[in-house]
């Protein structure tokens, strides 16, 4: 029943937040707008959406999502990218291996994201 992630949801608090939330995702990262519309946009990830309101009424509180990890090429780059455009990075990329059932390796990074959000690249290795 249950398919995938259909949509992650961002609210900005300010007309400023959210055309610096839509740059980061589409002008940094590459992604694309799917929909727009006078409250939002939805963006493309490839693997899902990301949902940015500006309804006035957003909060940077982290809340229960702690946060959420895009599937990338190149670890290295993006954190260039986003590095460049000014952006915290609070884990620079590194290998790990998640000891679970097969394991998991993979090369990942954290940065803070324009509205406080928690970002993960994560490139699976094989």
């Amino acid at each position: 029943m249950i398919k995938g992630i259909h949509h992650i949801n961002m609210k900005c608090g300010t007309q400023e937040q959210f055309k610096k939330a839509v740059s980061f995702y589409c002008d940094i990262l590459g992604m694309k707008v799917e929909l727009e519309w006078a409250e939002g946009v939805m963006i493309d990830t490839g693997a899902g959406r990301l949902e940015i309101l500006n309804s006035g009424d957003g909060t940077t509180d982290i809340g229960a999502l702690r946060h959420y990890a895009l599937d990338a090429d190149n670890v290295d780059e993006l954190v260039e990218k986003v590095r460049a455009a000014g952006y915290k990075i609070f884990i620079e990329p590194n290998d790990i291996t998640i000891e679970s059932t097969p394991p998991c390796r993979a090369r990942m990074a954290f940065c803070i994201g324009p509205l406080g959000e928690l970002v993960e690249f994560f490139d699976v290795k094989e």
